[in-house]
């Protein structure tokens, strides 16, 4: 396995929509793919929400077993840039706050779904992920490989997110979307981008120097 440090954790943050493929119920036993919007939640796996009356939910009700491609190539050149393939199952999970608060500053749109009532959210349990980052850079992980370190709370993020919003030197155009010891998930004027951390964070005076630091960066821009 030849994979940079931290590069397939980074991809899962990377990109807005990933392509699931669930068991097809007819004709049975198919793949069946479908691009759809999604998530990381704080120990990095996508969340996912989906109509009740789709053919993909439908499938995950019958059989949680599924796979889910992640793909970053903005210059369009999708065989060199970087994927990650997931395996696992997905679980129906409550929209509470930590679920829903999280999932809607990534997609705000998604609310209108949410008044609906028709919607719930999803979570995948990952067995195993296959990273291909290149040629020569690819290998398999499995979930605790990934990041043995504890997640980022609930409460503590969303005081970071407060902290980054009301922060006098903040350029209007950006917005912090989620926060790990990784790295900073950001929304600059409509577009995902990712601040990789130089080094893990391991607390909350560290992710605090770290976001300082991107305001930093995107004021003297």
């Amino acid at each position: 396995m030849n994979i940079p440090a931290h590069a397939p954790l980074h991809l899962l943050h990377q990109a807005a929509i990933g392509t699931l493929a669930t068991h097809a119920r007819q004709p049975q036993g198919f793949p069946y793919p479908t691009v759809l919007p999604f998530a990381p939640d704080s120990h990095h796996r996508p969340t996912i929400l989906v109509s009740r009356l789709a053919e993909h939910t439908r499938n995950l009700h019958s059989d949680p077993r599924a796979g889910f491609l992640i793909v970053h190539a903005p210059d369009g050149d999708v065989l060199n840039g970087q994927r990650v393939t997931l395996v696992g199952t997905f679980e129906h999970v409550e929209p509470t706050p930590p679920v829903t608060q999280r999932y809607l500053r990534y997609h705000p749109e998604a609310e209108r779904y949410l008044v609906l009532g028709d919607f719930s959210f999803w979570v995948m349990s990952v067995e195993r992920m296959r990273y291909i980052g290149g040629f020569g850079a690819m290998g398999w992980l499995t979930q605790a490989e990934l990041d043995p370190l504890d997640p980022v709370s609930f409460d503590e993020e969303n005081a970071l997110v407060e902290f980054f919003e009301r922060h006098p030197r903040r350029p209007a155009q950006v917005q912090l979307m989620g926060i790990d010891r990784y790295g900073a998930d950001l929304n600059i004027s409509g577009a995902r981008s990712r601040m990789a951390f130089d080094t893990p964070a391991p607390d909350a005076e560290c992710l605090h120097a770290a976001l300082e630091d991107c305001i930093a960066r995107h004021a003297n821009a």
